[in-house]
């Protein structure tokens, strides 16, 4: 795709017996309990939160105070560190606590199937560790992969995406406002039921999990007052060339092909915008459109643009859409897999939605739970049918509805399951991400700490750093190459020094 790409997964989890004021304590026992090759010790001091990418630093991130029920017990006596008790895997991936939350961020990826194989690694990675966790304790731990517990909070599925700083950030956050607030129509994961309202009002089927949650534009903020646009600024490269998009108003996705769509449609929208495009939508109100949106299955309604006029959720997407196939299409194989998905998406949902029960989570959600709701005479938020809403997100292949879905041959499926198991392991060998990995598993004693922009080894009495910074264009395959016959630290450092001296 042009591009590093990658998702950050918080998984909900539920541990039999206990509440959520257990949950940090067993979200950490289930990352430490990590079989895998794996080091300890994330390197934070190259990130600050609060750093906004149009040109200031806030003084302090707003905080949900839902949160707090989380933190009792543990935030007063560990360290940050010692919380989110990080482990970097050697497929370049990191698995760490956030929140009572087991997370898994991929490794950077350049392909899109690739990053869809990596992602559902993530779910084996979490499912695993907590299959260990149960064992050791004897109470069953069940992990969800959603955005929503039923009771007010919400937990993030972020994406990242590197790009050109060069593009101005009031056209970045402009022209992203209106893409972001209709993509759930193809990218939504469906909810059952409305939070925080009541009567008809919460009898509702929703397209998004994320849309109730969304509250201003844009901001740096992720845990309140959560912006459609996150304006952090970490570009986890060389900055004065990159910024690094942080997406968190998006669902976790079961569906390969919504993954694969949801991520893919948002990368040819940042080469528009590369490209010098500039949406012509301005939404009147992005954040009351988006939840709009995410409660209209019939896609008719229209919502007011600046000026008056006003549009429909799929006229939003086709102008999104038809800039990029103008522009786009023939470039690559992958470019034209999104262009011509994209278009059969949207029409489908002009005429017929329930025929993408086979690729859209919100769909296929929806026709398994709808059925069953009619049959025993339930409103949408009704308990049973938001049970049944969650099982659609168990991760056990043996207990998830999904996971039912899939292997009755019902949804499509973009990558093996053996392209799966390898991604559990192996990092992508076109990227950064590669390197990491390689050093973790073939030199893990030695390293000290890590972060996605480099890497801390000691070796011969010394600490050297292994900065990864510029390592974001696809010519990193031929130093993964060169890397890969190292089996020494010294091979390593010498690797590194002639490196350096090319560049």
């Amino acid at each position: 795709m042009d591009r590093l790409i990658g998702i950050e997964t918080e998984y909900g989890i539920v541990v039999e017996g206990l509440s959520a004021a257990d949950w940090v304590n067993e979200s950490m026992a289930v990352v430490r309990g990590y079989a895998g090759d794996a080091v300890k010790g994330w390197n934070y001091r190259g990130e600050d939160a609060r750093r906004d990418m149009r040109g200031f630093t806030v003084k302090s991130l707003n905080t949900n105070p839902d949160d707090a029920v989380f933190d009792t017990g543990v935030r007063h006596t560990l360290s940050h560190e010692e919380e989110r008790s990080d482990r970097i895997l050697a497929n370049g991936a990191r698995f760490y606590n956030d929140h009572g939350h087991p997370e898994y961020a991929t490794p950077e990826c350049r392909r899109l199937f690739d990053l869809v194989a990596h992602d559902r690694a993530g779910e084996r990675v979490v499912h695993e560790a907590a299959k260990l966790r149960a064992l050791s304790t004897g109470r069953q731990v069940t992990i969800y992969k959603n955005n929503t517990d039923f009771h007010g909070a919400s937990y993030g599925t972020h994406e990242g995406y590197l790009m050109k700083r060069e593009v101005d950030t009031a056209t970045l956050i402009g022209s992203l406002l209106a893409f972001f607030a209709s993509r759930s129509v193809f990218a939504g994961a469906g909810k059952a039921g409305v939070e925080n309202a009541s009567g008809s009002d919460a009898d509702r089927f929703q397209l998004s999990q994320r849309a109730d949650f969304m509250a201003v534009e844009a901001s740096v903020d992720t845990l309140h007052n959560r912006p459609l646009v996150n304006t952090r600024d970490e570009p986890h490269a060389t900055p004065s060339k990159y910024r690094r998009l942080h997406v968190i108003c998006g669902d976790a996705n079961m569906s390969e092909v919504a993954t694969a769509l949801k991520v893919g449609t948002t990368v040819l929208v940042l080469r528009l915008l590369e490209d010098g495009w500039v949406s012509p939508i301005k939404l009147r109100d992005p954040v009351r459109t988006a939840r709009n949106i995410s409660r209209d299955l019939s896609f008719r309604l229209a919502y007011e643009q600046d000026g008056g006029s006003s549009i429909r959720a799929l006229d939003i997407q086709r102008a999104y859409l038809t800039a990029a196939e103008h522009r786009f299409a023939g470039a690559d194989d992958e470019t034209d897999w999104v262009l011509k998905e994209w278009r059969t998406v949207l029409d489908t949902l002009e005429t017929d939605f329930l025929k993408l029960a086979d690729r859209v989570d919100w769909v296929a959600k929806y026709a398994l739970l709808d059925e069953f709701r009619q049959d025993e005479g339930l409103p949408w938020n009704d308990s049973h049918i938001q049970s049944l809403d969650l099982a659609y997100h168990n991760v056990d292949r043996d207990e998830g509805l999904y996971y039912g879905l899939e292997q009755a041959g019902v949804m499509r499926k973009l990558v093996t399951d053996s392209r799966v198991d390898a991604a559990v392991s192996c990092a992508p060998e076109d990227t950064r991400a590669y390197l990491r990995g390689l050093i973790i598993k073939r030199f893990g004693p030695a390293v000290k700490n890590t972060g996605w922009n480099g890497i801390v080894f000691h070796h011969n009495g010394e600490d050297l750093l292994f900065d990864m910074n510029p390592l974001v264009e696809a010519n990193v395959k031929v130093l993964n190459d060169e890397f890969s016959s190292a089996e020494t630290l010294d091979q390593v450092v010498e690797l590194l020094r002639r490196s350096s001296q090319n560049n």
